[in-house]
C-alpha cells in the first residue's frame, strides 16, 4: 500500500495506488493543524483512516519546507488558494481598502485605490495553503497559545467540560516537543511530535539599531529598557495563575526544528505512514471533496462517505485552475465516521453542498436539505491585523530575530488584547505578490487584535457548483466596531511612541 512507499515517491505514487471501492473506518477531510494530525492518530489506534488532501505534498521543497521562505510558499501558484475576502457589505467602504485587489481585462492583478477600466473588484487576498499539511506549510509558525477564556467560551456554550483550560493544556503538553526550555520546565512537553523553537537572540548581547529600538518600545509600554535579553526570551506559554494579563516582550514560539526547518502535521503524517509499525493510515492526494454522501434509509440521516474529485487544480480558488480542469468523480465509504476539517472557509462549503445548512439558502441552489442548521457558515469572527511600519534613519541589523510584544490597550477592561510581533520585515497587508521590501532600514511591529468584538461574519454560497468558491465577508465592524477600532488606534500610537523614543541613529523615523 501507499504508506510503505518512500518519501521520495509519496507525490508521484499515493494517486495512482488509492483504490475508490475501498472502504474505511473513518474519512477525514483535509490535512491541515485539526485534520492531519486526528487522521494520524485514528490510525495509530489501528483504525484504518483515509486521509483526503486537495493539494499535493510539497515538504521536499524548501520554499514550504524552510521558515525563512514563506512569503515565497503563500505567492507560489503550486500550492495555495485564492480567496477574496469583503471586510464589510458597504461596497463604498470595501472601495477605500488600499490594498482592494483587482482582477484586469488581461487577467492579472491589481492591488490598489485606481485601478484601470473594466477592472473587477474581488476583494482583499486572503490565500490559504492547500497541499499537505495545509495551511501549516505557508503560514509565519507563530506557536502561541489562546487565553483560558477563549477555552472557556467553548465550554459554556456547549457544556462539554473536555474543553476546559487544564485539559487544552495537557493536550498541548502531549504533542509538543519543546527544543529550547529546559527539559521539565511546567506545562510543557518535551517527547511529542510538535518541534517548539524560539529565534537566536545572540543580537541582544551588543550594541545596535535594533536594541534600541527594543528599549524604546519597552519604555513605551512600561518595562525595564535595561532588562532586554531577559524580557526577550520569556516563555510565551508558560503555564502560572496570571499567565493571561503578562505583558510586554516575550519569545517567539514558533513549529520549527533548530534549523529554521517547519514543523507540523505533515511531518506527523510522513513519520505516520513510514512507521515500522505499520499504521493502516492512506493518504490520498489531488483529492477534492465536493460533498458528504449519507445513508437516508433510517430515521436519521448517517454520514457514510464522501464524493471528490480527483485531479489537479480542479477548484477555481486555485491558480491554475482552468475550465477544462475537471477532475475524475470517485467516491469514498467510511463505516463509523466522517469528520470535516476543511478550514473556516471550505468546512462550510463543504457542508453546505452536502445539504447541512440554512435551508432557505440550500434551496436557492437547488441542494437537497438533509438538515436545517442556520447557523452553518454564520457567526464567524477573524482578528484584524494592523502595524506600523517605518524606515529608519540608518540601516538595521538584518540578523535580530523576531521579538513578541502583548500590550494591553487603555479602554481594554479584561487582559491583554493587542498580540505583536516586531522585526526586520513588511507585512502591509495581503495582496497577490505581498510584501514590498523595503530595504535595510525597513521596520515592523505587525499586530492582531486578540478578541474582536464582531461575531457577524459569513461563509455562503456562491452557486451550486462545489468547485465555485464562496461569498466571504468578515463584517469586522458590525459589532462593537467603534471600541474596537479605538483600540487599534491606541495600539498604533504606543507603537509610535516606542519607535520615535529609540533614539539616535535610528531616529527620525519615516512611517509608511
Amino acid at each position: 500500500m501507499f504508506r510503505f512507499l518512500p518519501i521520495c515517491t509519496l507525490v508521484a505514487l499515493a494517486f495512482q495506488r488509492v483504490s475508490a471501492q475501498e472502504t474505511y473506518d473513518y474519512i477525514v477531510v483535509g490535512s491541515g493543524p485539526g485534520g492531519g494530525p486526528l487522521a494520524a492518530n485514528l490510525a495509530r489506534a489501528g483504525y484504518k483512516t483515509l486521509l483526503l488532501e486537495a493539494g499535493d505534498d510539497r515538504a521536499d521543497d524548501p520554499i514550504w519546507n524552510t521558515l525563512a521562505n514563506n512569503y515565497a510558499a503563500v505567492n507560489s501558484p503550486l500550492a495555495r488558494w485564492d480567496f477574496f475576502v469583503q471586510h464589510s457589505e458597504s461596497p463604498e467602504d470595501q472601495a477605500r481598502y488600499e490594498r482592494q485587489t483587482y482582477r484586469m481585462t488581461n487577467g492579472s492583478f491589481y492591488t490598489g485605490l485606481n485601478p484601470p477600466e473594466g477592472a473587477e473588484r474581488l476583494g482583499i487576498w486572503y490565500p490559504r495553503g492547500t497541499s499537505l499539511g495545509g495551511c501549516s506549510m505557508n503560514n509565519a509558525a507563530i506557536s502561541s497559545l489562546p487565553p483560558n477564556a477563549d477555552w472557556e467560551i467553548v465550554v459554556n456554550r456547549t457544556g462539554d467540560r473536555s474543553w476546559e483550560p487544564e485539559n487544552m493544556r495537557r493536550h498541548f503538553m502531549n504533542i509538543e516537543r519543546n527544543e529550547w526550555l529546559p527539559r521539565g520546565t511546567l506545562g510543557h512537553g518535551f517527547d511529542g511530535w510538535l518541534r517548539i523553537n524560539t529565534r537566536n537572540n545572540s543580537w541582544t548581547q551588543q550594541p545596535n539599531n535594533v536594541l534600541r529600538i527594543m528599549h524604546g518600545l519597552a519604555n513605551a509600554t512600561d518595562q525595564d529598557a535595561d532588562n532586554i535579553p531577559e524580557l526577550v526570551v520569556r516563555d510565551v506559554n508558560a503555564l502560572y495563575p496570571d499567565r493571561d494579563q503578562e505583558l510586554g516582550f516575550f519569545g517567539m514560539s514558533l513549529h520549527m526544528d533548530a534549523n529554521g526547518r517547519r514543523s507540523g502535521p505533515n511531518s506527523y503524517i510522513r513519520d505516520t505512514l513510514n512507521d515500522p509499525a505499520n499504521y493502516p493510515l492512506t493518504v490520498q492526494l489531488n483529492s477534492f471533496v465536493t460533498k458528504v454522501l449519507f445513508d437516508e434509509s433510517g430515521p436519521v440521516p448517517i454520514a457514510n462517505g464522501v464524493e471528490v474529485l480527483r485531479g489537479q487544480a480542479v477548484y477555481r480558488a486555485d491558480p491554475r485552475w482552468t475550465k477544462d480542469n475537471r477532475g475524475e468523480l470517485a467516491t469514498f465509504k467510511a463505516t463509523k465516521e466522517v469528520i470535516v476539517s476543511g478550514g473556516t472557509f471550505n468546512s462550510p462549503q463543504i457542508l453546505k453542498h452536502s445539504g447541512i445548512g440554512p435551508a432557505a439558502e440550500l434551496e436557492r441552489f437547488g441542494i437537497k436539505v438533509v438538515k436545517d442548521l442556520p447557523g452553518v457558515g454564520e457567526n464567524m469572527a477573524e482578528n484584524y491585523e494592523a502595524g506600523v511600519l517605518g524606515l529608519a534613519n540608518d540601516d538595521i541589523n538584518r540578523n535580530a530575530g523576531q521579538t513578541g510584544l502583548l500590550i494591553k490597550t487603555p479602554t481594554e477592561t479584561g487582559g491583554r488584547n493587542i498580540h505583536a510581533w516586531c522585526g526586520t520585515f513588511a507585512l502591509e497587508g495581503f495582496w497577490p505578490g505581498m510584501p514590498t521590501n523595503y530595504g535595510l532600514r525597513q521596520y515592523m511591529c505587525a499586530m492582531a487584535h486578540m478578541e474582536p468584538r464582531s461575531r457577524a461574519g459569513y461563509v455562503r454560497l456562491r452557486s451550486a457548483d462545489p468547485t465555485d468558491t464562496p461569498e466571504i465577508n468578515f463584517r469586522f465592524w458590525e459589532v462593537g466596531g467603534e471600541e474596537d477600532l479605538r483600540e487599534l488606534v491606541d495600539a498604533v500610537n504606543i507603537m509610535r511612541r516606542g519607535f520615535n523614543a529609540a533614539g539616535a541613529p535610528v531616529t527620525p523615523w519615516n512611517e509608511l
